[in-house]
């Protein structure tokens, strides 16, 4: 099915082996749990950056990692949008640079009629964050709020088909978060992109989850649904 999310993983770590299966279909994904749980792991074996020892790994009709079929996509092949806690840009890039630095790995970009076309998509995410003005200043010189939303536009403006969000509000003071927290409700709503949120917050998994899992040692240990 199309925008569904499926995982298995199975990935030995340093105490524990992280043993978890789950599938949705749309909106948001809130993982909870504990410092060391695993949360992180399945992120990263879900983007390509790590690779489970066991699995299976779909999304939108087509399989990224399958360990009975040796199949496991780089993680530039994966039309994944990343949003790590640290936000990861690139200091001696400006805010622009930034932003359009994943379009490069797209086909389209060789073409300069669709390279101009990725570009102006690149810009009009700018708008919607409210940072084309910021585009030529570089991370150095923006604030903590304007860095988390230069991040997110990077992570939306390559289209991808998932969106991978670790703690991403936690470096936030609590006036930028509210201003954050009402932009990301922007996003699922207005992008409709899939995504998996990691967050300690109690709050907001109930503000953001559509479905919400709680690990414990590498498994699941609670599940609950929300009407968001």
């Amino acid at each position: 099915m199309k925008n569904k999310l499926y995982f298995r993983i199975m990935k030995k770590l340093d105490s524990f082996t992280l043993n978890i299966e789950y599938g949705f279909e749309k909106g948001v994904l809130v993982i909870q749990g504990e410092s060391g749980a695993g949360k992180t792991t399945i992120l990263n074996c879900i983007s390509g950056l790590t690779t489970p020892d066991e699995g299976r790994i779909e999304y939108d009709s087509t399989v990224v990692f399958d360990s009975c079929r040796s199949i496991n996509l780089p993680a530039k092949n994966r039309s994944i949008g990343y949003l790590f806690q640290s936000y990861a840009l690139f200091p001696n890039m400006t805010v622009m640079d930034n932003i359009c630095y994943g379009l490069r790995n797209k086909p389209e970009y060789k073409d300069k009629k669709k390279r101009e076309a990725l570009i102006s998509y690149a810009e009009y995410v700018m708008n919607t964050f409210g940072i084309y003005h910021l585009k030529r200043k570089y991370p150095n010189s923006i604030s903590g709020g304007e860095k988390q939303r230069t991040a997110f536009a990077r992570a939306i403006a390559a289209k991808p088909k998932l969106l991978l969000l670790d703690e991403p509000f936690s470096a936030l003071d609590e006036d930028t978060k509210e201003i954050i927290y009402k932009e990301f409700k922007h996003i699922k709503d207005f992008f409709q992109t899939p995504a998996i949120l990691i967050t300690h917050s109690l709050a907001e998994g109930e503000m953001f989850a559509n479905q919400r899992i709680v690990l414990k040692h590498g498994r699941i240990s609670k599940e609950a649904k929300a009407a968001v």
